[in-house]
C-alpha cells in the first residue's frame, strides 16, 4: 500500500504526556512533523515538546473540555498554519465491577474514551477538511475482547470503533481519511497501574494466550507509524488483533465460560477492597485517570 509522508504536515495528538502519544510525537517529529501535544498533564507534556524540539509545542486542553479544545485547536491552526492529522490518543482507565465501581470513575472513563473522541474530531474536522488530511482514534482490543472488570472500557472502544467506521463513511467524499487503531496490551503507565490493582491486575495477568501477554511501547509505535504513514482505515497492534474480528461472535461465550471460576473470588475481594480502600481509591488507575476524575 501506497506511503505518504508527514514531512511538513502539522499533527495534533491529544493525551500526548506519555506512553503512545508521547511516543508518536516523538516519531513523527522525527519524520518531519510538527507536533502539537494536546492534554492535561501539563508539566509533563511540555517536558515532551521542550525534548523534540522547535517543531513541536504543548497546549493544555482537557478532551471533555468544548471552550478548552475549541482554544486549543485555534492556536494550534495560527502557531502552525492548519491541521492535517488528528489523533485521538486520550484515554483513561479504571477497575471495578458494575455493581460495585466508583460511579464518577466509571462515567468519566466513557466521558474521556468516547466522547473526548468525538469531541476531538468535531472541533479539529474544519482544519483537516481544508487540508484533506487524516482522523485516527486510539480504540482498544478491549472493543473486540470484553472481558469482566472492564465494561466501561471496553463500551467507550466499542464506541470508538463504531464511531470512526460511520464517520469514515460521512468524510470520505471531503478528501477525509478515517482510521481506527486497536493496540492491544502495551506497557504504558495505564496498563501498569491497572496490573498493580491488586484485585483486578491479578484478573487480567490470568488471560490466556496472546490476550494476556503485555507487548513493549515500540511494538505500537511501530505499527501505528506505519499505519499514520499509509493513513490506513485500520491498525491492529499487533497484526493478529485484526484477526480476532473474524471471530468476535463467539468471543463473549468463551470468555464467560472462562470467567466462570475466576470472578466469584475476585468479586468478593472487590468488595473487601473498596471496604478498606473506599470506592475511588479502588477503582482509578493511571497518572491521566486520576489527573481527570479529580479535575472538575
Amino acid at each position: 500500500m501506497a506511503r505518504n509522508t508527514v514531512k511538513g504536515k502539522v499533527v495534533l495528538i491529544t493525551g500526548a504526556a506519555r506512553g503512545i502519544g508521547a511516543g508518536l510525537a516523538e516519531r513523527l517529529a522525527a519524520q518531519g512533523a510538527k507536533v502539537a501535544l494536546v492534554g492535561i498533564e501539563a508539566d509533563e507534556q511540555r517536558k515532551v515538546a521542550e525534548a523534540i524540539g522547535a517543531d513541536a509545542k504543548s497546549w493544555e486542553a482537557d478532551v471533555t473540555d468544548w471552550a478548552a479544545l475549541e482554544k486549543a485547536t485555534a492556536d494550534i491552526a495560527r502557531h502552525f498554519g492548519g491541521i492535517d492529522i488528528v489523533i485521538a490518543n486520550a484515554g483513561i482507565a479504571s477497575t471495578g465491577f458494575v455493581r460495585s465501581v466508583d460511579p464518577a470513575a466509571f462515567e468519566k472513563v466513557i466521558e474521556v474514551d468516547l466522547l473526548g473522541v468525538w469531541r476531538t474530531f468535531r472541533v479539529t474536522l474544519p482544519h483537516v477538511i481544508e487540508r484533506k488530511g487524516y482522523l485516527l482514534a486510539i480504540s482498544s482490543l478491549a472493543a473486540i475482547t470484553h472481558a469482566p472488570g472492564m465494561a466501561n472500557y471496553a463500551a467507550a472502544k466499542a464506541g470508538v470503533e463504531a464511531f470512526s467506521n460511520s464517520l469514515r463513511a460521512e468524510v470520505a467524499h471531503l478528501g477525509v481519511k478515517v482510521g481506527v487503531a486497536h493496540p492491544t496490551w502495551i506497557r504504558t503507565d495505564l496498563v501498569e497501574s491497572a496490573d498493580a490493582h491488586p484485585v483486578f491486575g491479578k484478573l487480567r495477568s490470568g488471560m490466556p494466550g496472546l490476550i494476556g501477554k503485555t507487548y513493549p511501547l515500540s511494538t505500537a509505535l511501530d505499527c501505528l507509524e506505519d499505519g499514520i504513514m499509509r493513513r490506513g482505515r485500520t491498525i491492529h497492534v499487533p497484526r493478529w488483533v485484526g484477526a480476532l474480528k473474524l471471530i468476535r461472535a463467539f468471543l463473549p461465550p468463551i470468555i464467560e465460560l472462562g470467567s466462570r471460576s475466576r470472578v466469584p473470588a475476585a468479586d468478593r475481594a472487590a468488595l473487601k477492597d473498596i471496604e478498606e480502600r473506599g470506592a475511588y481509591e479502588a477503582s482509578v488507575t493511571g497518572h491521566a485517570g486520576r489527573a481527570a476524575t479529580t479535575r472538575h
